[in-house]
Order: structure tokens, then sequence, then C-alpha cells
């Protein structure tokens, strides 16, 4: 089955495009008053060079500057400050649990469809997918090449290493030069003070954040019965339980997990959905979608 057919259902793609991912901060993009802008300037106004970044075209190169500084650099205009969004894929093992759906298959259904939104609107969008370090990166932009390689990057990730939160969203917010819409997908399952320390950090660069935060619902009811030897997905260790003399304590502990990160991220201003992986991606999708359109 190719890429397109597995992560791109035509009937929920129908649906998606009678909706929109509207920015709710001010950000550096513009498009047919969709999203607010600060920038000002002619269409072809030259605004500034970055790095040449692999998936760039070679004619966008500017020789130039290449010559001057032995450097691949490219020049960008205002008609190329659309939305940027960046898309962060986690991998890492734990995100391989699941019975009827991994919480890493759940999460690329998720991020493809989001991805085909944000094309559809004529916005930029990229990818970023990481473990315990960032493995893939494409740049954002609006071509339906980029696209095509934001899918080609998300049926290629698998789950595997360890995971590193913390680290990797502040490398990544620290590689993200321009304000645009940053979505983590991922089960936030680290340290919650570093990774909202992590994710702050791109509040303080002026990003727009929404988490959304992958679970699966036994890891949330812990409904097991019998004792037996659970695995760790990411460090392998082995541990004999009997869920019935634990299960109370693990709930409560889960709970307040999942509720000291939704109440400090709404502190810091990022939005947080946790999504259970027993409800269909598409669901859970339009039901965020028709909540945050109510709050803008």
């Amino acid at each position: 089955m190719s890429t397109s057919k597995k992560y791109l259902n035509p009937e929920v793609l129908a649906r998606l495009s009678r909706l929109d991912i509207k920015a709710r901060l001010v950000v550096e993009g513009f498009l047919s008053g969709l999203h607010a802008s600060p920038l000002k300037g002619f269409s072809q106004e030259f605004a500034d060079y970055r790095q040449y970044m692999p998936g760039d075209e070679l004619k966008r190169v500017d020789w130039k500057a290449y010559g001057r500084s032995d450097r691949f650099y490219i020049k960008e205009y205002q008609e190329e400050t659309n939305l940027r969004a960046y898309i962060l894929l986690d991998k890492s093992g734990s995100m391989a649990y699941g019975k009827r759906i991994s919480k890493l298959e759940y999460a690329k259904y998720l991020g493809a469809s989001l991805a085909y939104m944000l094309i559809k609107q004529k916005d930029s969008v990229g990818i970023a997918t990481f473990d315990r370090k960032i493995e893939e990166i494409v740049p954002p932009s609006a071509r339906r090449t980029n696209f095509m390689m934001i899918l080609r990057t998300i049926e290629q990730a698998s789950a595997g290493g360890e995971t590193n939160l913390h680290d990797v969203l502040f490398q990544l917010a620290q590689k993200i030069k321009r304000r645009g819409l940053v979505i983590v997908l991922s089960d936030m399952l680290d340290d919650p003070e570093y990774v909202l320390k992590a994710l702050r950090s791109f509040r303080y660069r002026k990003h727009e954040v929404i988490v959304f935060q992958i679970l699966d619902k036994d890891e949330m009811d812990f409904p097991f019965e019998e004792s037996a030897i659970f695995s760790d997905l990411e460090s392998n260790s082995e541990m004999v339980i009997t869920p019935g003399l634990m299960r109370s304590r693990y709930r409560k502990r889960f709970k307040e997990f999942i509720e000291f990160c939704h109440r400090n991220l709404l502190e810091s201003h990022i939005d947080h959905t946790v999504l259970d992986t027993s409800t269909p991606y598409d669901k859970a999708l339009f039901a965020y979608l028709q909540k945050r359109a109510r709050l803008i």
C-alpha cells in the first residue's frame, strides 16, 4: 500500500477540507486573512537569508553569498513568509505500545492529516522525528514535493531508542528560528518538569505550541489482572508485577501526571490535548479542531 493511501484516508480528507488550522497568536505568516501577521512589504521584497537545508531547490541558492562565505544560503522573500508549521513526531520506544494500534501509528495518521490540512491552506509545513536524538528533519515548505517528503518520513519512522524529550525539544527550539506553529505528537512519558521547561523554550521564542499527548487506554486504566513480567520498551528492563496490588496507586499517580502536564502547559499558554488511541484519530482530530475554532 502506498504512503498516501495508508496515512491519508480519502473520506477523512474530504471532511478535513471543510476545516482550518487557524493560528491563535500573531505569527510570521499571512494567508488571505486566515492568519494575523506583523509583516509588511511587497510580495517580492527581500526578507532574509537562511542556511541551505536538504530539500531546498538549488536554483534558490545565492551563489554570490556562496562565493563570499563558502556556505550555501537561500534568499527568502516576503511572499514566502506564510505560517510555518513544524510537526515534531516522537518515535521513542514507548511509542510502540498499543494493542489495536500503537501510539506511533496513531501519531503517524494524525501527523499526515495535519500536514495535509496545512498544505491545503498553502501554509509551509515541515517535520522532525526523534527518540533520544533528532533523527530526520524536513524543513517547512508549501510545495507538494515537500509534502511527499513529509509522508515518506512519517512512513519510515519506526519506534526505538530511549526517550530524551527535554534535550531533543530544547535542540529543536534552537534550530527553529522563525516564529510559527509547533505541533508535538508524543506520549510525554518523561520527567514532566524537564519536558515542560523545554516546551516553554518554544514559547519564549514566540512560537505557538500545540501538544497532542497520545496514550493507550491500558496505560491510563491499568486493567491487567494476572501477575506477569512487565518489560520497559526503552530500557528492556523487566519486573514481575501483581496488578491488583498496585492498580489503585498506579491510576492515581498517572492521573496526577496528566493533570500536572495539563495545568502547567495551559499556564504557559501551550495548547494541550490528551488523545486515547481507542478513539479513532479522525474523530479525535475533528473534535479538537472544532473546539479550537470556537475558542479563536
